[in-house]
């Protein structure tokens, strides 16, 4: 069998792939547009604004809880990209979910990722608007809201070609600020900057020391950094649409892992080393606008508004692909609503419509019920990663056995040391759910998700049943 094949081996159980929407769909993306998308992925404002909270919590030690969560994420990239290369799908996790668990595991695993791309392109676009009307006041949020959208949703509706260009340069700018970031913060730290002293270890021991608030604060910043990283898998589901599926899959997934390792804990070392963990501003404004502004670089503020601007409309346009490739993978299956799977010109235009307008409706969402469905619909999706990343690890456990025996040249990709490190990733997923019932602010998000879980399960099961009582 080519190495090349898009298809799971012949004979093997369970065998399942979306590869009628997939043939339906163009091969616009080229190898530098994964790589982009990849990198840019993960580096949006959960990043920027949001690991303000985590250093606030563990302190310096927030070092580690990105080295440690860092670490998982590589695994669970190993793992999807060992799947990925060795099956293309735009269903990515939920086609190997299908493949290696049931129907019911696929329909779960990709609807709730559809909901959290969904929620997240809402959320994405408030925070968006909020920045350009502090440029604009008096400008309705709802408005650029509505501007954004229709934006992005032109970019989706022409070609995959577009979307790539859009993400390629969103995400080259996201890159090259972090990059620049990085440098003049690495300078400063050796006292070479122009205008800066070194600041030595003071702000890594002082204050409390490298652990001020304990093991709990460590396990707070800890549950702050795993959920920093979602959006990886955005680059395994634009896989399918790519000119060279496997070898582009397989390049993109082994060159991020290291940088975007690089970016956060290398970011977050920074920041810490340069700026007292309990100064105000690194959770009022964001640790990257106090650790620019304790350089004294002029115009901080709008430099990281800028940035995080760029990262969120980033985040939109990404998310929206993703979501309408997940619905179109599903429909493809038999798991949604054929109408929803329409492909036009190369396009599911019908999917990228409605996963837009979910989208909006969630912004409305956020001005009419701010106070009860909002809030609900945030907790729904608080931990739809971690489901999403235990799939993608019992999928791993046993495709890879399978492709072992049956075809063992599709592994283009491998996990290392397999299968101890999938069982250790798994353990790990199962320690931070542990770890997210102890902490009061996670609670609420776990149990919600896990409600919309169970339901997504007992649908899944049902079509199941009835859709092999039928072929019966």
């Amino acid at each position: 069998m080519s190495r090349n094949s898009a298809s799971p081996p012949t004979g093997s159980p369970a065998a399942v792939s979306d590869a009628g929407a997939d043939s339906a769909l163009t091969h616009g993306l080229k190898q530098r547009h994964l790589s982009m998308i990849a990198l840019g992925g993960v580096i949006g404002a959960g990043l920027f604004v949001g690991s303000g909270a985590g250093i606030a919590a563990a302190g310096p030690s927030i070092i580690i809880a990105y080295a440690v969560s860092g670490l998982l994420v590589m695994l669970v990239m190993r793992m999807l990209g060992e799947m990925s290369a060795a099956n293309p799908a735009s269903g990515s996790f939920s086609v190997h979910a299908e493949r290696a668990i049931g129907p019911w595991a696929g329909f779960t695993a990709g609807w709730a990722f559809w909901v959290l791309l969904c929620v997240a392109v809402g959320l994405e676009g408030i925070g968006a608007a909020k920045i350009v009307t502090g440029w604009l006041p008096g400008t309705p949020e709802w408005a650029w809201v509505a501007l954004f959208m229709v934006v992005f949703l032109g970019t989706n509706l022409a070609s995959v070609t577009k979307f790539g260009e859009f993400e390629f340069w969103f995400a080259a700018l996201k890159v090259v600020a972090i990059t620049l970031f990085l440098v003049l913060g690495v300078l400063a730290i050796l006292g070479v900057l122009p205008g800066t002293d070194a600041p030595g270890t003071a702000n890594l021991s002082g204050e409390g020391g490298f652990m001020p608030n304990g093991t709990e604060g460590l396990v707070i910043g800890l549950l702050a950094s795993v959920f920093a990283y979602g959006g990886l898998e955005t680059v395994t589901i634009a896989a399918a649409e790519s000119e060279n599926p496997v070898q582009g899959v397989a390049r993109a997934v082994r060159t991020a892992m290291w940088r975007i390792a690089l970016f956060y804990v290398g970011s977050m070392a920074v920041v810490v080393t340069l700026v007292p963990w309990d100064d105000p501003k690194v959770v009022e404004v964001g640790p990257f606008y106090a650790a620019l502004d304790h350089l004294g670089i002029g115009g901080a503020a709008e430099i990281m508004n800028v940035v995080i601007l760029i990262a969120l409309l980033s985040a939109m346009n990404a998310n929206i692909y993703g979501a309408s490739r997940m619905a179109c993978s599903l429909v493809g299956r038999g798991q949604g609503p054929k109408r929803l799977g329409r492909i036009s010109s190369g396009v599911p235009r019908t999917a990228v419509l409605v996963s837009s307008v979910f989208g909006f409706l969630c912004v409305l969402l956020s001005y009419w019920r701010p106070d009860d469905v909002f809030p609900w619909l945030l907790n729904m999706i608080g931990a739809v990663i971690l489901v999403v990343w235990i799939f993608i690890a019992v999928s791993h456990l046993i495709l890879r056995a399978r492709l072992e025996r049956v075809a063992p040249e599709l592994l283009v990709v491998r996990m290392w040391f397999f299968p101890f490190l999938t069982v250790v990733a798994l353990l790990a997923m199962a320690g931070i759910f542990f770890l997210m019932l102890r902490q009061p602010d996670t609670r609420d998000q776990l149990v919600a998700t896990g409600a919309m879980t169970l339901v997504l399960c007992v649908i899944g099961v049902v079509r199941q049943r009835r859709a092999a009582a039928v072929s019966g």
